[in-house]
C-alpha cells in the first residue's frame, strides 16, 4: 500500500486491535475445563490508556470470543469491544457507528489473513512484526516488536507522536 502512515495517522481519531497475535503473542493456553488463559503485555495497556487519554478511541475487534478478554478491557475502560466475529468486515460498520467515525480516521491492528478485508479499508493499516507475510506486505506500517511483546504500545506512541501529543502524554511522568 502507498498511503503515507505517519500523514495516515495524524487523521486517526479510532484505533481497532486484534486481540490473539496482536495484544497476545498469539498462544492459546486452555485448562481442562476449558478455561481459556491468555498473556496481555501491561506497557500495551498503559499505551492504550495514554493514546485515549490523548484523544484517539480504543477498541477491539475479534473473531475469538473470550471472558479473559472482556475482563481486560473492562480493567482498561475500554466499551468499545466486538468478539466472537470471524467476519470482521462486516463487524466494523457497528463499531465506527458506534464510535462515531468513519473508516478514513480508523486504524487497524491485525496480524493474520482474517484481518485483511478491514486492514483494506481503514485509513491505517498497521501489521504487527510477526504477522503473516502477506499482512505485512498489505499494511502501511509494520511494527518493530512482536504482537504481545509491545508491538500494541508502540502503535500508540507512534499515532501520538504523529498527532504531537507523546510529548505532552510523557511529560505528566517526568515532572
Amino acid at each position: 500500500m502507498t498511503t503515507d502512515p505517519i500523514e495516515a495517522a495524524k487523521a486517526i481519531r479510532l484505533v481497532l486491535f486484534d486481540v490473539d497475535g496482536v495484544l497476545t503473542d498469539g498462544s492459546l493456553f486452555l485448562g481442562d475445563g476449558g478455561e481459556q488463559y491468555k498473556a496481555f503485555n501491561s506497557k500495551d495497556g498503559h499505551g492504550m490508556r495514554m493514546l485515549v487519554e490523548s484523544g484517539v478511541q480504543v477498541g477491539i475487534l475479534t473473531g475469538r470470543t473470550s471472558d479473559v478478554v472482556t475482563h481486560r478491557m473492562r480493567d482498561l475502560g475500554i466499551d468499545l469491544v466486538i468478539q466472537g466475529r470471524r467476519d470482521k468486515l462486516d463487524a466494523l460498520g457497528g463499531l465506527l457507528d458506534q464510535a462515531g467515525v468513519n473508516e478514513a480516521a480508523t486504524a487497524f491492528v491485525g496480524d493474520d489473513v482474517v484481518d485483511l478485508p478491514v486492514m483494506r479499508r481503514v485509513g491505517l493499516a498497521i501489521a504487527v512484526a510477526d504477522a503473516h507475510p502477506v499482512v505485512r506486505q498489505q499494511a502501511h506500517w509494520v511494527t518493530a516488536l512482536p504482537g504481545g511483546r509491545g508491538a500494541a504500545r508502540e502503535v500508540c506512541e507512534f499515532i501520538m507522536q504523529a498527532q504531537g501529543n507523546l510529548d505532552r502524554m510523557m511529560a505528566q511522568y517526568l515532572t
